[in-house]
């Protein structure tokens, strides 16, 4: 079994060993463990049954972790993406514009949209032709976003009473102390340099939380899934064809195309997979991956699946290979027995780990000259839009297009390439819909 993992996973040329890969595919689960409990509570204001929902989380979260890794060798972990799903359940079912059905439709019609545009090498080139800045800013900006996420789970940060700007949360309350006493343990272990430092940050603060009423026990760590049959291949793709759902569709597929994009190439800065001019090796095999799963995640009643942003937290653990997102994608089905035990995980204990892998990614930034005010504005405006936005999609974008409308302005359009000025009729359309 070694010689085989050794031989399909390199993990001798990648400098690390199974255990690491291990724990670092336990670290990129536990971070992630979320969408376990927060997918089907967002589903069933779908009108979606929750128990059914939890199932298919599970599957397509664990069948194409795996075949991410086997195919890929890259330790990029996949699950259904936030805010998607919320643009789902809400923005589209629950207001009455279509069924989850037809939704579900939506989905599948832009999963095979990115699953064309791959075949054909065309989401390749756009990444290769964007500017190596903006490429540069999307890890810090992954980082922010990441950050963002934490500080919001954790409650530190909240809006003032005006509604028009943040604040700093009230310290007095115990879930809050909590993520910071959190924060402040995976920060001392990074410190020591101990390996792991995030996961056993997150359990040691989960076993904090017991006392302090705010980590559950469950009754039981072993039950039975529910039936997934309710929603299986239940995607109406042809009533999902009307014209008037065009902008709901392409609303799925700009977010989730550039959300994938900024997560592969902020992650793989992390890992160190990137190569001189910013750009991820072979990004073609993730980028199938990624569409394939949304097509046949949609098939299986699930919404959107991308790559998980926080697989930066395994990538952290010391994960450098496809064994990492196996090991994600194994503990994903475990957990159909055990989901009890990974729900008792608050999010007080996943924010600080969070906030600190956050914080790591930023280091890209040092890499951009700040001298050339041209260059360092358009990584400013993707890092600054993306955490203000809440949204990786939102940053690039603007980045994109500030890129060429300031070579426009200061008479450099020559160093424009041909398709970036393609690619500007979209994103601009994106935004008007946003």
């Amino acid at each position: 079994m070694s010689a085989w993992i050794e031989k399909r996973f390199g993990l001798n040329r990648n400098n690390t060993t199974t255990r690491t890969e291990m724990m670092a595919g336990l670290t990129t689960f536990v971070t992630m463990a979320y969408i376990i409990a927060i997918q089907p509570s967002l589903m069933s204001d779908a009108g979606m049954p929750a128990g059914s929902v939890m199932v298919t989380t599970l599957l397509v979260s664990a069948i194409f972790s795996i075949i991410m890794g086997l195919f890929t060798n890259r330790p990029f972990a996949m699950a259904p993406a936030m805010g998607g799903n919320a643009f789902f359940a809400y923005t589209i079912v629950a207001s009455g514009v279509a069924s989850y059905q037809t939704a579900l439709g939506m989905v599948f019609i832009s999963g095979m949209a990115f699953f064309l545009l791959t075949i054909f090498g065309i989401r390749e080139s756009i990444v290769n032709m964007l500017p190596k800045n903006i490429k540069l800013a999307v890890g810090a900006a992954v980082g922010i976003f990441i950050t963002a996420t934490g500080l919001k789970n954790a409650g530190l940060i909240t809006a003032n009473d005006s509604g028009d700007g943040l604040t700093l949360a009230s310290l007095h309350n115990s879930s809050i102390m909590l993520s910071i006493i959190g924060l402040v343990i995976i920060l001392g272990l990074m410190g020591r340099q101990i390996k792991g430092a995030v996961l056993y940050g997150i359990v040691i603060t989960t076993v904090i939380g017991i006392p302090l009423g705010l980590t559950t026990m469950p009754e039981t760590f072993f039950q039975a899934p529910p039936n997934p049959a309710p929603i299986m291949f239940q995607v109406d793709w042809l009533q999902a064809l009307q014209f008037a759902f065009i902008p709901l569709i392409f609303t799925f597929f700009t977010g989730d195309f550039f959300s994938s994009m900024g997560t592969l190439l902020g992650v793989g800065a992390k890992a160190d997979l990137l190569d001189k001019n910013g750009d991820l090796p072979g990004i073609k095999k993730p980028f199938l991956v990624d569409s394939l799963a949304t097509v046949f995640g949609s098939m299986a009643g699930s919404t959107t699946v991308t790559t998980y942003i926080e697989s930066a937290s395994g990538v952290d653990a010391g994960g450098r290979t496809g064994l990492t997102a196996v090991s994600t994608g194994a503990l994903f089905f475990v957990s159909l027995l055990v989901t009890p035990l990974f729900l008792m995980i608050p999010g007080e204990a996943t924010a600080p780990a969070l906030i600190v892998i956050g914080l790591t990614m930023l280091s890209s930034l040092k890499d951009i000259n700040f001298e050339n005010t041209e260059e360092s504005l358009v990584a400013f405006l993707t890092v600054l839009i993306t955490g203000f936005t809440f949204s990786i999609a939102n940053g690039i974008v603007f980045g994109v297009l500030a890129y060429v409308v300031i070579k426009i302005l200061t008479g450099k359009i020559k160093e424009i390439p041909i398709g970036l000025f393609i690619l500007c009729i979209p994103l601009v359309y994106y935004l008007w819909l946003v």
